[in-house]
């Protein structure tokens, strides 16, 4: 999905400024976070980008965290002040580094992050030479769904509490518990909105 070039200086959707709840926070201080902004502008769904503390007010009602870089990601969530209220349990969807902040456990990497997600994460699990590839596969009840992955993450164990949604060659790139939603691969590369859409109702629990 090539996002609009708009989508540069676009800080949240034209009704967002005056919602009192309803609106999904994305995580904004580095990575893909505007491509899931247009992915919501697609749903006619709410959003509103996250850059510091001030912006997590009390409209928002669950957090997108994008992919991109988990390392400056995880200094970023703290020195902007935004770790504490993303941490306090609102629903979330992460997608490959976010994915990373979630987990309780990373194989190769001593930092926890959230510390939510009962799974251990393999972080740039593929290397370089099968770093970013398409596949397909179903999501859960979601059917030949297109998988984007950028020198992704995948599983290497799966906690009592969460639940696989899908696996490729083996792996599992995706998982649920909760009110959360991670998954190894980028769904905001593309132009299919169904994990985006299920996320709603994980949303409203």
């Amino acid at each position: 999905m090539v996002v609009a070039v708009e989508y540069i200086s676009k800080e949240e959707s034209a009704d967002a400024e005056t919602a009192k709840h309803g609106v999904t926070g994305i995580l904004a201080v580095q990575g893909a976070f505007a491509e899931h902004a247009a992915m919501l502008d697609k749903l006619g769904a709410q959003w509103k980008l996250l850059r510091a503390a001030e912006d997590f007010d009390d409209s928002i009602d669950r957090v997108i965290l994008p992919g991109g870089e988990s390392t400056t990601q995880g200094k970023l969530l703290r020195s902007t002040g935004l770790f504490a209220p993303i941490a306090a349990g609102k629903p979330v969807f992460g997608t490959c580094a976010g994915m990373i902040l979630l987990a309780k456990r990373l194989e190769n990497d001593d930092n926890v992050y959230f510390g939510a997600l009962d799974a251990t994460v393999r972080r740039n699990a593929y290397g370089r030479q099968l770093g970013s590839f398409v596949s397909t596969a179903d999501f859960g009840d979601i059917k030949d769904f297109p998988l984007v992955f950028i020198r992704g993450p995948f599983v290497s164990d799966v906690g009592a509490d969460a639940t696989i949604e899908t696996e490729v060659d083996g792996r599992v790139v995706g998982l649920r518990q909760g009110n959360i939603l991670a998954t190894a691969f980028h769904p905001e590369l593309t132009d299919d909105t169904r994990i985006h859409v299920i996320f709603e109702p994980v949303g409203s629990r």
